[in-house]
């Protein structure tokens, strides 16, 4: 399921919210005041006009603004140009994956290659990796912008076996990637616990 995830680094999303808000108060006079000079229009020429309340009750504030959060929430907040102001980067889509576990005693650990999926809108993501031999998929998230850094991705996970992998384990881990400031390629760290404990780095490239 996709769920909530933190911005550090960028506006303050209660900010945006203040934004919309005025915008939609802005947005809905301009729609009332138009509609009144129609219908005044129409009068003047002799037509005969009806206004119901309930088309006035349509164009207010309130609705004009779930329209607003709507698009912005969904298309706007990707523009380039939107994203590098609001500093928050758009890593949806598919990524090609390599993992390279780090070497342990007695670990069974092997290199791996997977599929890394990420739906993101402005409120939420999911991050779901498909590593052959099991899929796991994020539950706590937080994209942090970095001046020197750039982009950070944490998120924790639970990881499942496919079926018929009775060697595997279902376990928790959490993993920091870093992308590059074209988002074309990205690398990080992985920890497991609570049922596998290992580690290593994990190397992106978008597909």
């Amino acid at each position: 399921m996709d769920h909530e995830y933190v911005v550090l680094g960028g506006v303050n999303r209660a900010q945006i919210g203040k934004y919309l808000a005025s915008t939609a108060s802005v947005v809905s006079g301009l729609l009332v005041w138009a509609l009144l000079q129609a219908v005044d229009l129409a009068k003047g020429l002799g037509l005969s006009t009806n206004l119901p309340p309930v088309i006035l009750s349509l164009i207010g504030a309130g609705t004009v603004y779930t329209v607003l959060y709507l698009i912005f929430r969904r298309w706007i907040w990707r523009v380039p140009l939107v994203a590098g102001w609001l500093k928050v980067a758009d890593l949806s889509g598919t990524w090609i994956c390599d993992g390279h576990p780090f070497p342990r005693p007695n670990s069974l650990a092997i290199e791996w290659k997977g599929t890394m999926t990420i739906t993101q809108d402005w409120d939420k993501v999911r991050i779901h990796l498909d590593a052959g031999l099991s899929k796991s998929n994020s539950d706590v998230a937080g994209l942090v912008s970095d001046p020197i850094e750039g982009f950070a991705l944490l998120y924790s996970y639970r990881n499942e076996p496919k079926p018929g992998q009775t060697e595997l384990s279902a376990h928790r881990g959490f993993a920091k990637l870093i992308f590059a400031k074209d988002l074309k390629t990205g690398k990080g760290d992985y920890f497991n616990g609570d049922g596998r404990h290992s580690s290593g780095t994990l190397t992106l490239r978008r597909q």
